[in-house]
């Protein structure tokens, strides 16, 4: 296991610097690709959900390796970051369903089913996956909804036991998709939300980003647990919460690196054992 210590007293800026770099720690697991077919156990297939057939939209399914018909197993759902994001430490994201992490290092391919769902685009052309920000949000919602209860229904998900995931945007998804309306929020058991957080910066480019809107989202989590991480700090979410007058479910982690990256989870870090052992805790 691998530890590194926090240095707490620096600036945020001087922060990030002084931590040190993720992709000196090798990672223990791999992703894997994307096959086509049917899913079965151990796969990680593409899938259109009924009602976008014809369309460019898709999401992701991957049964775990233990996985066997009719068993019930709890779900993760994982909304990704941003495309078109680089950073000068090297961190990308592609913004894609298919470059997600979160679910594949909480899990490690075993006792959860594992989808990767897309913000879906509305134009003139047709419906496709969303690379940036929430696309046509109410359709987003809705293929969400259709999906998760599809995944139950035909896949042995656990309705009692569907976790939402997100990274960056995914991580502010959480809460922007996640409890947008009523219909959507009770579909989630907790939350897994690394690197932002909806409310936290008001001046993202999309309708809903200021707090007082955020403060209404937030009002649909009720008692259910959210793990919270950023890398570096978490202190900037911790005093927006504290201001909102909510007494919350949190959980707080700082990724002790200066990485903005969902794949630390690929890596043998005591941050993944301890939000492993989180979600243990939310699903027993």
């Amino acid at each position: 296991m691998i530890k590194f210590l926090l240095f707490i007293g620096l600036s945020a800026s001087a922060l990030h610097a002084e931590l040190p770099d993720i992709h000196a720690v090798p990672m223990d697991l791999k992703v894997p690709a994307v096959t086509s077919g049917e899913p079965s156990a151990g796969s990680r297939v593409s899938q259109v959900t009924a009602g976008w057939e014809g369309t460019a939209v898709h999401h992701l399914l991957c049964l775990p390796s233990d996985w066997t018909a009719g068993a019930k197993l709890p779900v993760l759902v994982e909304y990704a970051g941003n495309g078109g994001y680089k950073n000068a430490f090297g961190d990308v994201s592609a913004g894609t369903v298919e470059g997600s992490n979160l679910g594949w290092g909480i899990s490690a391919g075993r006792g959860f089913i594992w989808v990767c769902l897309p913000y879906v685009e509305v134009d003139e052309k047709g419906k496709r996956n969303a690379i940036k920000w929430w696309g046509n949000l109410a359709e987003t919602k809705r293929y969400c909804v259709a999906t998760v209860k599809d995944v139950c229904a035909r896949w042995g998900g656990d309705a009692e036991r569907v976790i939402l995931c997100g990274f960056s945007r995914g991580s502010i998804g959480c809460n922007f998709v996640g409890l947008g309306d009523d219909e959507i929020a009770k579909l989630w058991r907790a939350f897994v939300c690394h690197s932002h957080y909806d409310g936290v910066i008001e001046k993202w480019p999309y309708s809903g980003a200021d707090r007082a809107s955020a403060l209404r989202r937030l009002q649909r989590l009720g008692s259910r647990p959210q793990w919270i991480s950023h890398e570096g700090s978490t202190a900037a979410t911790e005093a927006y919460l504290k201001r909102t007058g909510i007494s919350g479910h949190w959980t707080f982690h700082a990724l002790p690196f200066r990485n903005h990256t969902d794949d630390w989870v690929l890596r043998d870090l005591l941050l993944r054992e301890q939000l492993r052992e989180w979600i243990a805790a939310t699903i027993k």
